[in-house]
């Protein structure tokens, strides 16, 4: 009997039914990067600004100074106020009758009238931001222009023809100012 006590007990301990538990294993901590290193963010620009320069990014934008040309563009055709009709007037999209509207201020109306009909597919409103951002990399001049925006390392010069493919602007006006501002922000 005693041969037979001896027995279990060395079948046990050396791995038998009464092994030890063992330490749950752990699985290794994936740490993902945080959402916020993945962007450029300014603190001190507005809501608006904030928002379109994270939406620049998502569109695969990172060169800044592609982004501060775009972001210097929109400026000066909206100061980044989506419910804006030419000339000022803070309206909505239905009320603003003549010359252009919105963020990047759509004048043609094949441009305007496409802005309203995407609003309406999407559920949205055509005077709120996120309609307005939503529609701009629909259009066909801004898929032209991205082919640029996208290329890093350029200089402001080559990030403006493209702006001009995209927007068709009349007036330099402070373009080129308010682009250096966004530089010297974003660097």
């Amino acid at each position: 009997m005693r041969n037979f006590i001896t027995s279990l007990l060395l079948l046990t301990t050396i791995g038998g039914t009464h092994a030890q538990p063992q330490p749950p294993v752990q699985e290794p901590v994936v740490v993902e990067e945080e959402e916020s290193n993945k962007y450029i963010t300014v603190d001190s620009l507005t809501f608006n600004e904030k928002e379109t320069l994270r939406f620049l990014q998502d569109q695969g934008i990172t060169d800044k100074m592609a982004l501060a040309v775009i972001m210097g563009n929109i400026k000066q055709e909206s100061k980044f106020h989506p419910n804006i009709c030419e000339g000022g007037a803070r309206v909505p999209y239905s009320s603003c009758h003549r010359g252009g509207y919105g963020l990047i201020q759509w004048t043609t109306s094949f441009r305007y009238w496409g802005l309203g009909k995407h609003a309406t597919t999407i559920g949205g409103d055509p005077s709120t931001l996120n309609s307005q951002l939503s529609y701009l990399v629909t259009e066909r001049e801004w898929k032209r222009a991205k082919q640029m925006f996208v290329v890093p390392d350029k200089t402001m010069d080559y990030y403006m023809k493209g702006a001009y493919i995209w927007l068709g602007w009349g007036v330099y006006g402070n373009r080129g100012v308010y682009a250096q501002e966004y530089y010297k922000l974003l660097t």
